[in-house]
Formats: C-alpha cells, structure tokens, sequence
C-alpha cells in the first residue's frame, strides 16, 4: 500500500467485498467510474469464504455420504461406507478458493483498484485505510458501505474451540460424535441438518415455539419429519443458559417446560443471529442515521442521510441474504451513476438448504390475506410428480398464492428436492406480473420436477390433470 500524507483521489469507494461490495464494485466501474475496492479480511467476504458456498459444499457432502448408506429402496447396497473428512474440507477449500480467485480476477479485469486493509471515515468525503504496517488517505466522490455482518456472540457462550459458530462449524478438523446447536434458524438447521447426514448426533435448542420462523409451518413440518428420519432432536421454547468446557467436550445447560437440564456434547454451535459490522470504522464522526441494533437508514436507491454515502447488504433493514446485498449493490452503482434504479423487493426469494430444500418468493397466504387480498392457494404435491418419484424425493408441495379476482401470482412456496432451483421461475413470473394461467400455459419439460409449478397452476385454475380436484 502506498504510504505519504498526499490523498489519493477515486470516483466511488466500496467498503467490502462480499456479494454486496465486489458486485457493487463492478457495476460502478461497468458506468465508467473509477472504482476503489477495500477489504479488510478476504475477497468475497463472508459468503463465499465461510459461509453460503462452503456451507453448501459441506451439506452436498453430506448429502452424497447419506444416500451411499440409505438407497437400498432403490436397490443399491453400499457395505462399510465411510468418509475421509480431511479430503471433504479439501474439496469444500477448494470450491472456495476457485470462486474467490474468480471474483479476484472479475474486479481486476473490470480495472478496480483492491486495497487491503480497514477503512476509517474522516469526513463524508475521506477515509482512512489502513493495515498492519501503514496508512493512507483517501478521497472520494461516493462511497459504498458493504461491511456484512458477523455471528452474534452470547455472553454466556464465548466462543472457544469448544464453543464455535458458523465459522467454526465448517472448520472443523473431526466429525462431531455429538452436537448441539443453539437457534434453529437458518444457519443452525442446515449445518445441523449437515452434520447428521454426516452421522453426527444432533440436538437444536430453540427458544420459539417452533425452528424456521419466516417459513410457513405447513413447509417446516416436513423438514421435521426429516430431521426426525435422521436422529436430529429438536427442543422448542428451550432456554440456554449456559456451558462448562472441557478438553474433549461441552455440557450444556438449557431450560425447557420448567425444568433446568444439561446436555453433553463434543461441540456446541451457537447460531442465533448475526450483527451488523457498523463499529470501529469512524460511523459516529458523519452523524449518519442509524437504527438501535447498528443498522443504516437508508432509501429506495441505498443512500444514506448523506447523499453521497451508501449503504447495502446485512448493514441495512431486511433480510440478511447475499442476493439482497448483490441486488443492492447494482442499485446503488447506478444510482450514484445518475440512473433512476430503486430497490423493489417484491420478488426477492428466500431459500434454505435443509432436507428437504425450502424456498419462498412474494407473499405467503397469510400475508395476502392481512394486506387485504382475497386469494386463492393452490398446492401440488410432490408424490404426484414422476421426476420426483424416480428421484425417490417424493416429500415435499409447490404451493401458489394468487388474487382470486384475476389469478395475479402474489406468491409462491416449495418444499421439496431442487426447491432452491424451482423458485426462479414463481420469481420471476411475479416479477413480470404474470397469472396463473400464463404459468399452466407454458409448456414444462416431461419428466422434470418443474412440472409441479405447472400443475400447481392449474389447480388453482380448477382443471388440474395429475390429482382429483
């Protein structure tokens, strides 16, 4: 990094280089800005190094060793199945080495300038940036705060060896014999879900009344019954308080109905939630409107009360998904580009990768209904379905929200195999406005799992074909 007391000038600064930041970084310098990019850790930030692609590695390997030892229905009888977890970390390491070497290689060929170190604001037009050896200043025209969000921390589960979150999940050097995960959320059902399909034994502690709050429980009671299939325990309204560390292990103390209780384990993974990164980088000296919890206020085109600072991804209200911050991020490169871009979240999916997968766009029935819409909810199931029936993945529903006036797609819910895939196309058909009829009208591929949303429309159209109406 260049040291002197001369300030070097660029057009727009991204502070990070998560989905959010690198993808920002991109489209800014696409408009023919001079683009600075600042990282502070590693490029692709959370996400890709220790989060949604290794995560997604390590549920896919867990997974393949699963069905090695359990497809016996389909006449297939592995004997003496096992897994070499040193060479799964190596294939997990390696997809994450070629993503971020490539998101590296994409802001160089798009001529942005990376730094590495952390960025302090000085004013609303300078920064700081600054490593282990030096500091220079910089000054911009527009910045674009994309710093993400880090594991929230419970006082009485610092996290240790022994005691790890997300981050610690996937490092792990051995196959937990026992498990325990604190939130059962997102994050600790799929990396739960993970580990028993490693052969882990895993209990979720939950302090609502039920695990995958945002989904519907008409979706949720089928990944339980998953989790039951493989051994998973699952303790709703259950309070933990707190833990004991030894050398090769946890005990645990929770309360659940009343009554204190203890749980041993070889690791505890704490997952209940994540905090924004709005400290430590001089937010306070710019005055910037900021929510109790560290969150930016921010408008429709992802700028701050100071017109030229942005501000997108976890460090903003809203769902904490990396489709959201990399959304934001075009939003908020064009804005400052001078187009008219908003943000317009009315089809933004949300996906989670248990087994079996959920995914939701748009509205749920019950959301419909509380904005005032009277609606009709159709559903097909996956059992009716011949690609899902050859997949032997016959558990699971696609299930369509649509104004009952018109069959105007107000949402749509799929729990199933391939949910994550599947959601696209109700994405985008809400997206462009479509019915349920544009959607029965176009004609799927037979035999594929995407013919479910095509029967699910014509449910709701009241001529289904494949189940008795």
């Amino acid at each position: 990094m260049v040291v002197g007391d001369f300030p070097i000038e660029t057009d727009t600064l991204v502070i990070g280089s998560g989905p959010g930041g690198y993808v920002a970084a991109i489209r800014a310098a696409q408009t023919g800005q001079k683009v600075t990019i600042v990282e502070k850790e590693y490029i692709g930030g959370v996400c890709l190094n220790v989060g949604c692609i290794p995560s997604k590695a390590m549920i896919s390997v867990g997974h393949r060793f699963e069905e090695a030892q359990h497809s016996d229905d389909m006449g297939i009888v592995a004997k003496e199945v096992s897994i070499n977890f040193e060479k799964a970390q190596a294939f997990k390491d390696g997809v994450v080495k070629k993503l971020t070497g490539g998101v590296e290689s994409l802001l160089k060929g798009n001529k942005v300038e990376i730094l590495r170190g952390e960025a302090y604001f000085v004013d609303e037009n300078t920064v700081r940036i600054m490593d282990e050896d030096s500091a220079q200043t910089y000054k911009f025209k527009n910045a674009i705060i994309a710093t993400g969000s880090r594991p929230v921390e419970i006082p009485s589960f610092k996290f240790t060896d022994r005691v790890i979150n997300s981050t610690g999940a996937l490092a792990l050097k051995e196959i937990p014999g026992k498990l325990i995960v604190i939130g059962g959320g997102y994050i600790g059902t799929e990396l739960g879900t993970a580990y028993a399909n490693l052969g882990s034994e895993v209990t979720i502690l939950e302090g609502a009344p039920d695990i995958l709050a945002g989904f519907e429980k008409q979706m949720t009671s089928i990944v339980k019954k998953g989790l039951k299939k493989k051994g998973v325990e699952v303790i709703t309204k259950a309070s933990a308080k707190g833990v004991e560390e030894t050398d090769s292990g946890v005990t645990v103390t929770y309360e659940a109905g009343g009554e204190e209780k203890t749980l041993e384990a070889d690791y505890v993974l704490v997952t209940v939630g994540r905090r924004p990164n709005t400290d430590e980088m001089g937010l306070e000296e710019l005055n910037l409107n900021m929510s109790d919890r560290g969150l930016i206020e921010v408008d429709k085109q992802c700028r701050t009360n100071i017109p030229n600072i942005y501000a997108i991804g976890d460090v903003v209200a809203g769902l904490q998904l990396a489709h959201k911050a990399s959304y934001e991020g075009k939003i908020a490169a064009e804005a400052i580009a001078g187009e008219k871009s908003e943000v317009d979240y009315l089809a933004i999916p949300a996906v989670c990768f248990t087994d079996p997968e959920l995914a939701s766009v748009g509205l749920t029935e019950e959301q419909a209904k509380t904005e005032g819409f009277e609606v009709t909810a159709a559903k097909f199931p996956f059992g009716a379905n011949g690609r899902a029936l050859a997949l032997n993945a016959s558990e699971g529903f696609v299930k369509l929200v649509s104004r009952k006036s018109d069959g105007l797609l107000l949402g749509g819910q799929i729990v199933g195999a391939g949910a994550s895939d599947m959601i696209a196309e109700l994405g985008l058909a809400i997206e462009a406005g479509m019915t349920v009829e544009d959607i029965a009208m176009t004609i799927h591929a037979h035999p594929t799992l995407a013919e479910i949303t095509m029967e699910a429309a014509e449910v709701a159209l009241g001529t289904p074909i494949h189940i008795i109406k």
